[in-house]
């Protein structure tokens, strides 16, 4: 996606942020566009950041942060996704490796609020992307044994050095057929010891701007 195409859809969610407001900041190019927005609207929010990235990045704009230890409950989180299910607006996250992180955050909020491009809406989830897992450092390797078990193909990001989350921990990316019921396969993957959290995120999405490369948005009510 452009960089206009991301002002664009991150100007669209910002319609719905409002002074006051203590609500989740996500991950990725896209929010960069959002934190830019919320400073130069002036908007007087307190934000819970996903990622040691977006903290440095708020904190130059002047944003207020907070964390989840002193608020009970967001108004708002807005963040980014690499796949959108068409209808259920499920979704798949992670790739910028900030996926457990998001998933809390998310789920704090009254209202979770998604910015992608037009192409990340799919059919069916797994369809252009693998689905990020994130594990425990300790016995990785058996963990991924057990991912490979549910049929995937896991894959260690980073491969001889690791990318490591901003928890110390690190990812597995699990390519997948096309999956007509994600949710028997996150059951699935939240079984497994070790695992601490999968990029599917669903049941969460409440809003979604999908913008394309002509400025072009498409708002999605779930």
């Amino acid at each position: 996606m452009s960089d206009a195409a991301r002002q664009t859809a991150a100007e669209a969610a910002l319609g719905l942020v409002r002074d006051g407001m203590v609500m989740g900041l996500g991950t990725g190019s896209t929010m960069d566009f959002v934190l830019l927005g919320i400073a130069a609207r002036g908007l007087r929010i307190t934000g819970v950041p996903t990622s040691e990235r977006t903290t440095i990045r708020a904190r130059a704009l002047g944003i207020a942060l907070t964390d989840l230890e002193h608020v009970e409950r967001l108004d708002l989180a807005i963040d980014g996704a690499d796949e959108v299910a068409a209808g259920s607006l499920d979704l798949v996250k992670g790739l910028g490796g900030a996926l457990l992180r998001e998933k809390i955050v998310a789920a704090a909020a009254a209202r979770f609020v998604i910015v992608a491009d037009r192409a990340k809406l799919v059919d069916r989830l797994g369809s252009r992307v693998s689905v990020p897992v994130e594990v425990a450092r300790f016995g990785h390797g058996a963990t991924a044994r057990r991912l490979a078990g549910l049929g995937t193909l896991p894959v260690l990001r980073g491969g001889a050095e690791p990318f490591v989350s901003d928890n110390g921990n690190v990812i597995y990316d699990c390519a997948v057929t096309p999956l007509a019921e994600p949710a028997p396969f996150a059951a699935a993957l939240a079984a497994i010891p070790g695992m601490l959290g999968h990029g599917l995120f669903l049941g969460m999405a409440d809003d979604v701007f999908l913008a394309d490369e002509a400025g072009r948005i498409d708002h999605l009510r779930r």
